[in-house]
Formats: structure tokens, sequence, C-alpha cells
């Protein structure tokens, strides 16, 4: 699991059947502590309903097949929730 800003949208009328109805999003990786870039971005399944800006955590591999918008589906990489803030050493290092 990794901490990652939603930077964009991808938009696609011809994809797999079981993608159909699918919110696809670009996501880009972040440290936790200044929620800076640190990775390059990939494609994530919007499992809850995640907008541009938002810090998710996205899980992949056989972990992003596990949620009930994700069941077997062709997908590697899942926002599987929306971070309010995070706790790191006694300082909250961000707030939603």
């Amino acid at each position: 699991m990794f901490l990652a800003r939603v930077v964009g949208n991808v938009v696609s009328t011809s994809k797999s059947e079981k993608l159909t109805g699918v919110k696809l999003l670009v996501v880009e990786p972040v440290d936790f502590v200044e929620q800076q870039g640190e990775g390059k971005p990939l494609v994530a399944i919007d499992s809850v309903g995640a907008g541009v800006g938002e810090i998710v955590l996205v899980v992949q591999g056989s972990s992003s097949r596990l949620t009930e918008t994700t069941k077997d589906t062709p997908v590697d990489a899942t926002i599987m929730a929306i971070v309010d803030f995070i706790d790191m050493d006694g300082k909250r290092t961000f707030s939603k």
C-alpha cells in the first residue's frame, strides 16, 4: 500500500467489459511527510469516490482486486481509501 495524490482522470470508451462504469484516475506516489511527488504516475481504479487533488491510499497486485468494485476485474492498482489526516512521530504531517 502506498500514499498518492490524485492528479488526473483517464477516459476510455473502448475497454474490457468488466471495466464498464469504473472510474480511472491518475495517481502520483507521494511521501508521508510533505506529500511531495516521489514516483512515476500510474492509473488506478477508484473504489471510494476520490477526486483530483485528494491524498489517497493505493494498493497494487492481487490486493487491488479485493474491493467490491474490482472483484474479478483486470486491475493492478486500486484506490481503497481517501486520507483524512496523517500523524507521524507525534506530529500531524497532513490534514484534509
